[in-house]
């Protein structure tokens, strides 16, 4: 691997010279090679991927700098993103990282309540990003329910069509996205900045213990979507839910709707890794039309 070209872009972005000592690959998401870049005083952390990945990273630039700019938790830095001739790549501020404990879970909950208190203009976001690496696609609706109709569910149910899915999950899942509104009576959804993909994989915490979220797929949405994905793949701990509810309570139709939410990602599997998620999709839509 030459790394001059990446270096280049590094100390144009900083305006320092960058003497790189050491590139150590990291273990982590399945998606993007991974490297810890160091000199003698200075680390980054550096994403790889194929060169036409690179508005994938753009974006995930762009959704890092969203959250940081609302100042409620924090993330890496984004140094710089672009491309040379063999690689799309997106450079970081390097962060050591360690495991959350009891006090990081509670902050972290503390700070995701902050995050979702600030309100947006409108749900969707100004670009398309990726959900893993499947795109998603966003754009500007005033009403969230039709969205979530169009962009997220019909959008994954359309490319589960293409992929030989139809039959069964099409029909349930058409029957779903035309009968939404019972899911919302009582409660109107307020747009809020969202990671988007807040699972365990992607929040740790830094040597002071304080959390550290990554790999957002940023939109403006309804906040009870980040709440319903920390709970697909066993959640967090107690303590984590209990600090956002007491800052930030939840309706209690949250309990339906996080089913919901956490079908947008079912089927996204389904769509990335095969026919083991059919089942759980098609079994998910029938639990929420009988809501």
């Amino acid at each position: 691997m030459n790394w001059q070209a990446i270096v280049q872009h590094i100390e144009a972005a900083t305006g320092q010279a960058f003497v790189l000592q050491n590139a150590k690959p990291l273990a982590g998401g399945d998606i993007n090679a991974a490297y810890r870049l160091q000199a003698e005083n200075r680390s980054f952390f550096v994403k790889l991927n194929t060169p036409d990945r690179v508005l994938m990273f753009e974006a995930e630039a762009a959704g890092l700098q969203a959250l940081a700019q609302t100042q409620s938790m924090r993330v890496p830095k984004v140094i710089v993103c672009g491309q040379t001739a063999n690689h799309a790549f997106l450079v970081l501020e390097y962060i050591a990282l360690t495991n959350l404990n009891s006090r990081s879970e509670q902050l972290l909950g503390q700070q995701l309540a902050q995050l979702h208190k600030q309100k947006q203009a409108y749900f969707g976001w100004h670009r398309d990003n990726t959900i893993g690496s499947t795109i998603q696609v966003n754009g500007c609706y005033d009403d969230w329910i039709s969205f979530w109709q169009e962009q997220r569910l019909g959008y994954q149910l359309t490319l589960a069509a293409e992929q030989g899915y139809g039959g069964r999950l099409q029909i349930l899942g058409e029957k779903l996205c035309a009968n939404l509104k019972p899911l919302f009576l009582g409660y109107q959804p307020q747009p809020a900045l969202v990671h988007g993909d807040l699972w365990g994989g992607n929040v740790a915490a830094d040597e002071q213990g304080n959390p550290v979220i990554y790999d957002p797929a940023c939109y403006f949405g309804d906040r009870e979507t980040d709440l319903a994905m920390t709970e697909l793949f066993g959640g967090f701990s107690p303590v984590f839910y209990q600090a956002y509810h007491d800052l930030y309570p939840l309706d209690s139709g949250y309990a339906s709707r996080k089913n919901l939410y956490n079908l947008y990602h079912i089927l996204n599997h389904l769509n990335l890794f095969g026919q083991g998620y059919l089942h759980q999709a098609e079994n998910r839509i029938i639990q929420l039309l009988a809501v």
